[in-house]
Formats: C-alpha cells, sequence, structure tokens
C-alpha cells in the first residue's frame, strides 16, 4: 500500500497530476481542495494517498492531509458512493463542512454537490452519522458546529459582510450573498470570493 509520497509537480491539470518521486513520476487523482494547497508546476509537494486496485485498474488518490484521506476512505464504503463521487464531494466541500452538513442533517446542501440527488444525501447523512467513529480526529472533526465555532464564523461573516457593503452592495443583499457560501470558506477572503462568483455565475 502506498500511503504517501513526497516529489515535485510536473503536470497538473485538475483533477488529474503527475508527481515525479525521486525519478518514478506517479498519476494521482485528487480533489480540487487538494488542488488549491498545491504549488505550480515544478514545487514540492506531499500527499497522502490512497490506493483504490480494480480488475482493470489500479488508480492512485491524493490528498493535502489525512483528514480528508480518511473521510475519503469512509465515503467509498457508502452503498453507490465510488471513489468517483467521493472525490467530487471533497471537491465541493471541505471536511469540516461535510462533518456539520451531517451532523445537521442539511440534505439540501448535500445536493448541492455533483452527482448526488437527494437519495444519495439522505443515504449519506444515514451511514455517515454511523461511521462517525472512523473518521474523526482526536477532537470531533464537526466540533466546528459548537459555539467557539460558532463566534468565530460569525466574526468572519460580519468582516466579509462589511467589505461586501463597502463595495457596494447592499447590507441585506450582502448577507444572503454569504449565507449561500459561509459553509464552504475559511476566511473572510474566501467568502467574499465565493459570494462574488456565485452572484456572477446567476
Amino acid at each position: 500500500m502506498i500511503g504517501r509520497l513526497q516529489g515535485v509537480i510536473v503536470e497538473k491539470q485538475a483533477p488529474e497530476l503527475l508527481l515525479d518521486v525521486n525519478g518514478v513520476g506517479y498519476e494521482i487523482l485528487a480533489p480540487i481542495s487538494t488542488f488549491a494547497m498545491l504549488g505550480a508546476i515544478g514545487s514540492p509537494a506531499t500527499l497522502y494517498t490512497h490506493l483504490s486496485i480494480r480488475e482493470d485498474a489500479h488508480q492512485l488518490y491524493g490528498f493535502s492531509d489525512k483528514n480528508q484521506r480518511t473521510l475519503f476512505r469512509t465515503l467509498i464504503k457508502v452503498s453507490g458512493v465510488g471513489p468517483k463521487m467521493a472525490l467530487a464531494i471533497l471537491s465541493g466541500m471541505d471536511v469540516k463542512a461535510f462533518a456539520i452538513c451531517v451532523h445537521n442533517e442539511d440534505i439540501a446542501a448535500l445536493t448541492k454537490l455533483p452527482g448526488v440527488g437527494k437519495k444519495t444525501a439522505e443515504r449519506l447523512i444515514v451511514e455517515m452519522r454511523d461511521r462517525l467513529t472512523e473518521w474523526e480526529a482526536p477532537a470531533p472533526l464537526w466540533a466546528a458546529a459548537d459555539s467557539s465555532e460558532q463566534a468565530s464564523t460569525d466574526a468572519m461573516l460580519r468582516e466579509a459582510e462589511g467589505a461586501l457593503v463597502a463595495l457596494g452592495y447592499k447590507p441585506q443583499d450582502a448577507a444572503k450573498m454569504l449565507n449561500k457560501v459561509a459553509a464552504q470558506a475559511s476566511s473572510p477572503e474566501d467568502m467574499i470570493r465565493l459570494a462574488l462568483r456565485s452572484t456572477l455565475s446567476q
């Protein structure tokens, strides 16, 4: 089993990348969230990997941290969820946000992920909730739902809202824009970028 690779990025075009490890090129599939953490071609990179073995192919999947890989491995145990869908889920939502969706039984948020319909979202909530012990860290991954994390999120929302108002948006419009993307963001800058992107795509 190949569990971790450290090398130099030779090629990258999401979701595929080629990593040179001491002269050996490894073809790896990775979620967009991992690509966001990678440097440019020629940069060093360390990825935690999962090797999927099928009759017709051996495929490596790479992740920026162990939490992503653990969630991926747990997702592919869910009925009807293969590596491709698990990769799409991790591309559309980070680990904490996904855990909060499961904890809050947020079907609406899950169905926004590529390829996830209502029945799949319901199955994800039921089965992943039962498997929380498999993918929670020493502190539960969905501890983001506690009051201290909520306070941090509220502070980020206030900062992001102030920036949008400064750009000319009405306070109520800015709040609506940010509420749609808050779960996907880890900083006020992320919230602003995602909110603006969401508005432009409408």
